[in-house]
């Protein structure tokens, strides 16, 4: 039994530290932050959680956006949107904040252009179907006729607008009955595995071009924050006018956040006229039909083009050339970043070198007008070198796979008679893909050697770069962070010199628990940069520890400074001999660091907040001063004493710690001995280094909160208290308190092995008895097996760890950790919820070497943690599979409390088996499919944890299970053909499936399709499981067909596809020309060839209907995929 109880003596809530003042009243009467024009409506209140889609992450009153304004580019897209629009659905993941600015607004409502104010949808989630709400809205019978002309828009992320297809394709049909409507989609994503194998944020434009090429839909793209707000215009006009919807895109991770001043933000009133006066010029009486032709579509997007650059004094076309007047290589570039910095890339190689290139950036996807793409290509071109983006790397190294800008520059050029000759390459790259103005001249000019051209003129142009822990000070103070302040400060403070400000902020939250980087750039001129600064001038490193991490001096162009925070440093070498002053220091700094410094003849500077600041609490202080130590690198002339406006601190407090400074911060001279590390030793050092760049994985800091508070090992007298006194304590008593899933206890009926006793495989089948637990499941769901580590195994690592196997063990409630605790025994804890013998993560090995009182233990740990022991880590988990208990055996010396080792340890997880029976032909059972799982390394058997429990169980045994929905779902049509394929255990769903059909034929139901099922296996003596289940069913006419492939029973082997092929014609028969639906289960190897039968089935079908030339297999298989047609649940 464990036991969830709160504090009987109530919560409180902890006092925010406060900055330092000299008077606090005066400082609460202080005036509101005085705003220049550069500056204009950011608010001198940040909102309650500041987010990096706003200017300075700070709220931006509508009203405010007009003339010289700082806004972000997706502030700018937000105010077209309230301001065109009838009503606007926001699909903005969590952090994306894509709506953040018009919920701000919806709080004080102001009218649009059409005379109301616009309504907002609530934050909806992205699923299939995701646009089903606006399709409603739309088309719905009491909808105001009166606003059938006004705009509707939607506001996604480039993964919401996938999963829109079916309600676009519908939208697209019955558009000329529909309201105009406008996607503004960011194009992000998230991808898993990037390139190191860590995660990371990309701009997904290939999905954007997916879905607009083959929806039919106008596309357009914007390159910068101004450009953002025509373009939102733009696709709003078009969706009005050009009679088809459209999709305005941007780089929704770094254009889209990026903070810059636009010098001609138009205000809400004028993009309402300029709307109007495009539509007036455009004669909206005459708006295109949805059936209009291509041509006819895009005569009348061009049109409309030109009258808002008439409005606006702009020159957009649909194609834009940049470059030499007679280059003979061009590259064409979709998507805002690259296409802009393309454009200066391509005039830098043509001036500084008069290289023959060019750039075009395609404006205008969609309708892609032909002609308009051959007048923007020079006509001394021999090459063209098609910037496509591709899905991944998989699709880049396929040469099967192509971009779909490449299908269509090539087929433009091919079929125009006078580019005879060109030769057009598809350069295609993944979305994790990041470019850079070298990366992109390489392509433009490979035989040139663009390393010492200046590729982007940023000669006016001050750059900074601030690393740092992102829950470090100067990260953490909000608006008053080090970067942000600075930034403000710059540009009000010293406009003169830094008229115009960009910042960017990035965080990568999969290295030292979580970093940002954030970039800021100061100029008199307006900046287009659109990528991570790699010269700056000042280097501001939070954290030491970033330097052993990062090549953050990569960053720093060469003579440039660095402001590095070593706390107690100064403390150290005051009170050090002289000779030991450079020891203490070089202990602190890297090898490779200290060599790079004398390389690149950077200036070091040294900061030490604790010689000043005496309370470690003081962070907002802490700030403050690296804001002072930055100005003092920068311009120590600079008037310090307005900081007090930015970082909420008086003027007198600003300037006291202003006077201390010099007692914090120090400028090193750097001895010649720094240079002297050998070639071969700084290779190896360099060799486990990340790269210059932080790899960008979220929009937020790390959420350090979910972190868990040690555990807390108690005696049984606080465990009796909460028995006793439930009411003061508010204990629960639960079976197992420490699963978020909604569990059961279900009782083993029967078990049965399926496999002969003397094979090598133990195969069984197991049911589960529901009694009154409650449980319900559908067909197809899978069961969550919650298992407990084998108790002879607990209670030798109990002996071996020295641990009382009674003593009672307190960690926070999973579920409500942060109104509850949990107490169970040792044993109970290692039993069922920490995984001691699961494989441990790298993080592990880190942790564990703090323990080690070993030195060679230690060190050994410490690599095995980073990126050195890399090979011997996945050794050690691969080949050794060792677990987190074999770690600590190993490392005797590392022996950590196990109130700490129980937070170091992963906790046990859920395993999930397919349901192997149907609720509705027996009530009470539920069944599964199992094959053990077992090995031998290390000269030790070793078992899978799920399988080797459920073969344990006695029948009786209580078991803790959960339900878990899956995509194995029959047809809602009954009488619809269902097409099974299972491999081994994957066999499970179909048997539900086959039950499922049997009761309706048992019933006397006449509407029940046909059932056919293709099986896997390695030998049929062994391994037909269920196979006299089948055999019934097959001679019952529940089933019309088995295809049994048996791969081990004859010299050569037979797998699933090879019998599928076999019955090809009815396969078209069931699956293509009676609708059925076709499922797969099992491993994941044979997927690519089931699919290849499944795509000749219906090349087959496509050539009997004369359709062959315009099919496309895969197009058809995602089809079928997306009508749930083509299922697949494999492991």
């Amino acid at each position: 039994m464990h036991l969830h109880h709160d504090s009987p003596f109530g919560g409180g809530t902890a006092a925010t530290p406060q900055p330092r003042t000299q008077n606090a009243d005066l400082e609460a009467q202080k005036p509101p932050l005085q705003q220049t024009p550069r500056q204009r409506g950011v608010s001198a209140e940040a909102p309650p959680v500041p987010s990096t889609a706003l200017p300075f992450t700070l709220p931006l009153r509508l009203s405010s956006i007009s003339g010289p304004t700082y806004v972000t580019a997706q502030t700018l897209i937000q105010q077209v949107s309230h301001t065109l629009s009838d009503h606007i659905f926001t699909y903005s993941p969590p952090s994306f904040d894509l709506d953040v600015s018009l919920r701000q607004w919806a709080a004080m409502p102001s009218k649009n252009t059409f005379g109301f104010t616009p309504s907002l949808s609530p934050p909806m989630e992205t699923r299939t179907g995701a646009a089903s709400l606006a399709l409603g809205y739309i088309f719905s019978a009491d909808f105001d006729e009166s606003k059938r002309h006004v705009p509707q828009s939607i506001l996604a992320s480039t993964a919401s607008l996938v999963q829109m297809r079916p309600q676009l394709d519908t939208l697209v049909r019955l558009y000329g009955a529909a309201n105009p409507v406008v996607a503004h989609v960011a194009a992000a994503d998230y991808v898993a595995n990037a390139a190191g194998g860590k995660g990371a944020l990309t701009a997904d434009y290939a999905g954007v071009l997916d879905v607009a090429a083959d929806m039919g839909l106008a596309c357009v793209a914007s390159g910068d924050a101004r450009e953002a707000q025509h373009m939102a215009m733009l696709a709003t006009l078009i969706a009005r006018l050009g009679g088809v919807p459209s999709i305005h895109m941007w780089d929704g991770v770094r254009l889209g956040r990026e903070t810059s001043r636009v010098v001609d933000a138009l205000s809400a009133e004028r993009v309402g006229a300029v709307y109007r006066a495009v539509e007036r010029e455009v004669d909206v009486g005459s708006t295109v039909s949805a059936a209009a032709s291509e041509e006819e579509k895009g005569a009348r997007v061009e049109k409309v083009l030109d009258a808002l650059n008439e409005e606006l004094g702009t020159q957009y076309g649909f194609f834009e050339y940049s470059g030499h007047s007679h280059a003979e290589t061009v590259l064409v570039v979709f998507g805002s970043v690259e296409a802009t910095m393309g454009a200066q890339v391509a005039a830098s190689l043509a001036k500084q070198i008069a290289t023959k290139v060019g750039v075009i950036n395609v404006r205008l996807y969609r309708p892609f007008i032909e002609e308009s793409f051959l007048a923007a290509l020079p006509s001394t071109v021999r090459n063209v070198k098609v910037l496509g983006q591709v899905k991944d790397f998989t699709a880049v190294r396929d040469p099967a796979v192509s971009s779909k800008l490449f299908a269509d520059v090539l087929a433009a050029i091919c079929f125009d008679p006078s580019r005879q000759g060109v030769v057009v390459e598809d350069a295609k790259y993944a979305r994790e893909e990041v470019w850079t103005p070298a990366k992109i001249a390489t392509l433009l000019a490979p035989t040139s050697s663009a390393e010492n051209l200046e590729l982007v003129d940023l000669s006016d142009v001050k750059q900074f770069g601030f690393w740092a822990l992102d829950d470090s000070p100067i990260a953490t103070a909000g608006t008053t962070a080090t970067p942000l302040a600075l930034a403000r400060f710059l540009s009000s403070t010293i406009p003169a010199s830094y008229q115009n400000v960009t910042v960017q902020i990035g965080f990568d939250n999969m290295i030292q628990g979580g970093i940002v980087r954030t970039d800021v750039r100061c100029s008199k001129k307006s900046i287009e940069a659109p990528y991570p600064i790699q010269d700056a001038d000042i280097i501001v490193v939070d954290d030491e520890k970033l330097l052993k991490e990062f090549d953050v001096l990569a960053s720093v162009q060469k003579g440039g400074k660095m402001l590095v925070k070593l706390p107690g440093l100064k403390e150290t070498i005051e009170k050090a001999k002289d000779e030991e002053k450079l020891a203490q220091l070089e202990k602190r700094l890297p090898e490779d660091v200290r060599k790079e410094i004398v390389d690149r003849e950077i200036e070091l500077f040294v900061l030490d907040p604790a010689a000043i600041i005496k309370d470690d609490k003081e962070t907002a202080e802490e700030a403050t001063l690296m804001q002072l130590a930055f100005l003092d690198l920068l311009q120590p002339e600079a008037p310090t004493e307005k900081l007090s406006d930015f970082t909420g601190f008086s003027p007198k407090s600003v300037e006291g710690l202003s006077n201390d400074l010099e007692n914090a911060l120090r400028h090193v001279e750097i001895p010649a001995s720094w240079g002297t590390v050998e070639k071969t030793e700084e290779k190896q050092i360099k060799v486990n280094k990340l790269g210059r760049q932080i790899t960008v994985n979220s929009f937020v800091p790390s959420d350090r909160e979910e972190q868990e508070p040690p555990n807390l090992l108690r005696d049984w007298t606080s465990v009796a208290k909460g028995i006793a006194f439930k009411e003061a304590y508010g204990t629960v008593q639960s079976p197992r308190p420490d699963l978020s899933h909604l569990t059961y206890t279900v009782h083993v009926k029967t078990k049965k092995r399926l496999t002969p006793s003397a094979y090598d495989r133990n195969i069984f089948h197991i049911e589960f008895d529901l009694g009154n637990s409650g449980l319900q499941y559908n067909i197809g769901e899978a069961l969550g097996i919650h298992p407990v580590n084998d108790p002879t195994d607990v209670d030798t690592f109990i002996k071996w760890y020295g641990l009382d196997p009674t003593s009672i063990v307190e960690v926070p409630a999973r579920a409500d950790a942060e109104n509850g605790l949990e107490s169970r025994t040792v044993f109970q804890a290692l039993s069922q919820n920490i995984d001691i013998f699961g494989r441990p993560p790298k993080r592990f090995y880190e942790a564990l070497s703090e323990y080690a009182t070993d030195d060679a233990e230690k060190k050994t740990l410490l690599a095995l943690g980073g990126p050195e022991g890399a090979v011997e880590f996945k050794r050690l988990a691969e080949v050794d599979t060792v677990t987190f208990a074999d770690i600590l055996l190993d490392y005797p010396s590392a022996h950590p409390p196990f109130a700490e080792l129980a937070r170091m340890v992963t906790p046990l997880k859920r395993r999930e088996y397919s349901i192997a029976s149907a609720q509705a032909a027996d009530p009470s059972v539920v069944a599964l499919l199992i094959v053990t799982v077992a090995w031998t390394a290390r000269g030790k058997d070793r078992f899978g944890l799920a399988t080797r429990y459920l073969d344990s169980l006695k029948i009786g045994a209580p078991v803790a299970v959960s339900v878990k929905p899956s995509v194995m779902k029959l047809p809602t049509d009954p009488g619809a053909p269902i097409i099974m394929a299972g491999l081994g255990t994957g066999l499970a769903p179909f048997r539900a499936f086959a039950q499922e059909r049997a009761l309706r034929r048992a019933r006397g139901e006449t509407r029940v399709g046909p059932a056919v099922l293709y099986l896997g296996s390695r030998r049929l003596r062994e391994e037909y499981l269920y196979g006299e289940e089948w055999e019934a069913y097959l001679d019952a006419g529940v089933l019309v067909h088995v295809g049994r492939a048996f791969s081990r029973d004859q010299p050569y082997k037979i797998y699933i596809q090879d019998r599928m092929r076999q019955t090809l014609d009815n396969i078209r028969n069931w699956y293509l020309k009676e609708g059925g639906s076709f499922y797969l289960c099992g491993p994941t190897w044979p997927v690519p060839d089931v699919t290849e039968v499944l795509k000749e089935a219906l090349m087959l079908e496509a050539k009997e209907n004369s359709s062959s030339k315009r099919f496309d297999g895969m197009r058809e298989i995602e089809r079928l995929k997306e009508e749930g047609r083509y299922v697949l649940e494999v492991y």
